[in-house]
Parts: C-alpha cells; structure tokens; sequence
C-alpha cells in the first residue's frame, strides 16, 4: 500500500526532506520541534492519555506504574504542528493520463508523511459534494506521528473522484472546526467558481499557515483540439458546443493563466505558498518547492 502511493527511493528523500519543513502556525499541544529548539527545558502542564506514534520518552512511567494506564506527559513550551490537508476529490480530477486524482492523492501522501514522520499530527479533509443534503467534505480522524502514516495512507488509497467541488465551504469548514490554528494544504485543480480566495483570506486570518498545491495534466496547458467539439462538465453533466479555432484556444489559455495568476498573487500578498504541478511532472521536484514554501 505503502508503495502504491510513496516509493522505498521516494521515502528515502522525504526522510530528508522533513528536516527542512517548517510551519508557522502552532497547535499548542505537546511535540517535539519547539523542545529541541528549547533545549527540551519546559514546564509541565498535565498529562493525556498516550496515543500511537507519541514518543515513548514522554510516557510517564510513575504514573503508569499507580494506574495500570500509559499517559504522555505535556509540557507548556512545547508546540506541535497540524497539518490539515483538503484533498479535493471532486469528479474534474479524474481527468487526464494519469489521472489529476493520483498525483493529488501521491503529494497528500508526501505531505502527510512530512508531518506525521516528524512527530507531528495530520488530517485528512476530503473536499467534494456527492449529496446536496450532506456536508461538501469528509473528515478522517486526525493521526500522529509514525504510527499514523500507514492508516493516512490507507484513508487516501479510498479516496475516489465524484461529484461536485465546493471548496470554498471545505476551507471555510476546516477553520470553523479547527480551534487550533496549523498548516492548511490545499491540494486542488482550483476549477471551483465559487468565492474561493475569500475562503483562503479567513484561513489566513484566522492564524492559519496556508499552502496552495495546484495539480493540473499537462493536456490543460497545452490542449490538442481543433474543429467543432461538445465538451462535458465532469462535474454538472452540462455540455457546450465549441470550434477550437485559435482564437478560442487563446482565450481559454488566457483563463487558466489568470487562474494561476490569482492563485499566485493571493499567495504573495498573505504570505502564502502556492506550488503549480502537472501530472507528469517529478514528484520529488513538486515536494521540494513546496517544502522551500516557494511561489511558483
């Protein structure tokens, strides 16, 4: 399963890799990076119960002893960081060769992994309304640290492309349900028109670090058409009849870069990272800016 989603060479990189990812928004729970940047000298808070992945050092071997129960001990200067990733798993990601779906679901794998490697605590957030009556995202339950990649790993191997995208509702849900700011990936095609951006401007503002990962085939930027077509939404089933002259190549180049143009210019003016792949792109390459927090 591992495999399937992250290669043996793969993992090899991103054990190096996690080192270099850093995350400005701090959950305010008990990790590892803030006490190694302390010295490990903290004030302790209270205990919790122990939870697979936490680091065996913190259990609290006294109180073990008194209950008959592993407890982890937490300490006030030491931060975690969540990284709560919005898969979007809408049916335009089923689109392409391969599909956009698998090179979203292999950098949600990285990500993941990134976080979860280091100590920290990932969530899956899967964006797509298949039912009007039902909320326009799944939740997976949060994981923490290694003993919580391969069930991340399995939750994204379950992940299909259906139905319809509101990713503006998505985001917004992730920070109305997230009390504790963290890192928001959004790992999106972005063919949502809806009020998106003003989505991301909350998760901003709400302390949130943000990052934009667009994935897009390589069709999409360089489309192959000519003559009279009939185009199909994937999402709303609506068809529309199209000549692929150059003059409507032209425009509709224009439009996918002013997507990425918007994408781009939110991004710098938040502070926001934003990372463009295409689906037959490295993924390592992919990883790595954003790892660097670049804007592409």
């Amino acid at each position: 399963m591992t495999a399937a989603l992250l290669s043996p060479e793969f993992l090899s990189e991103l054990e190096i890799l996690k080192r270099r990812l850093e995350i400005q928004a701090r959950s305010g729970s008990a990790g590892d990076r803030a006490a190694k940047a302390r010295g490990g000298s903290a004030e302790f808070q209270e205990h919790r119960p122990y939870e697979p992945g936490d680091d065996p050092r913190r259990i609290d071997w006294l109180a073990y002893a008194r209950t008959g129960q592993p407890v982890t001990k937490l300490f006030r200067a030491e931060e975690d960081a969540v990284i709560r990733i919005v898969l979007d798993a809408s049916a335009s990601l089923d689109f392409g060769n391969p599909p956009k779906l698998e090179t979203a679901r292999r950098v949600a794998a990285a990500i993941g992994y990134l976080g979860l490697a280091s100590g920290q605590r990932a969530e899956l957030w899967t964006a797509r309304v298949t039912d009007p009556e039902r909320a326009p995202f799944e939740r997976a339950r949060p994981r923490r640290g290694r003993g919580g990649i391969t069930a991340l790993l399995r939750e994204l191997n379950k992940v299909s492309a259906l139905g319809k995208t509101d990713l503006a509702a998505a985001v917004r849900a992730v920070v109305e349900r997230s009390p504790r700011p963290g890192l928001v990936v959004v790992v999106s095609d972005f063919f949502d028109a809806g009020p998106v951006t003003s989505a991301l401007t909350l998760c901003r503002s709400s302390g949130h670090d943000l990052a934009l990962v667009q994935i897009l085939d390589a069709s999409e930027l360089d489309p192959d058409l000519e003559g009279d077509l009939s185009l199909v939404d994937a999402e709303t089933g609506q068809s529309l009849e199209v000549t692929a002259d150059p003059a409507a190549i032209e425009a509709y180049l224009l439009r996918i870069a002013g997507l990425a143009e918007e994408l781009r210019a939110f991004a710098r003016k938040t502070g926001a990272t934003y990372v463009r792949a295409t689906t037959d792109e490295n993924l390592l390459a992919v990883v790595r800016r954003f790892v660097s927090r670049t804007v592409d």
